[in-house]
């Protein structure tokens, strides 16, 4: 989950999906969204980029809106930023508990990348890619 689901969230829901297949953790169910989508856009090229790099294509990637319906079947809700962990609990106090960042374990933050240089969004690919890591260690 991050703002627009067009850079983020995007590269890591194509990163944990590999890294679920690869576990052997494929009837888990991941998929991304924004808490102010640019409902339809494609990833942005950028993402598309550094993500084929590792082998994942997002580009069939569209940007869609967080739900409440979304919400209510989650069981576990990744966002970038601890601002946006605050907002969804804020709407939805139902999701407390429930609700972490990427970065959790690491006790850190995933900035937007939108619209800055490929070096950051390869930076932003090495923080998803640490609270990916991070996450499955305690998932699997």
């Amino acid at each position: 989950m991050c703002i627009g689901n067009i850079c983020r969230s995007p590269m890591a829901e194509g990163l944990l999906k590999q890294v679920l297949i690869e576990s052997s953790k494929a009837d888990c169910f991941v998929s991304s969204a924004g808490l102010n989508a640019l409902i339809g856009h494609k990833a942005d090229s950028k993402a598309c980029q550094v993500m084929m790099k590792k082998g994942i294509d997002i580009s069939g990637h569209r940007a869609c809106q967080l739900n409440s319906e979304m919400i209510r079947k989650a069981d576990l809700i990744l966002v970038m930023e601890t601002l946006q962990k605050n907002a969804i609990e804020e709407n939805e106090p139902s999701t407390k508990g429930k609700v972490f960042r990427l970065g959790e374990w690491g006790k850190f933050d995933i900035a937007d990348p939108y619209q800055k240089e490929l070096s950051v969004f390869e930076e932003t690919l090495t923080l998803i890619d640490q609270g990916v890591s991070q996450w499955i260690k305690k998932l699997i």
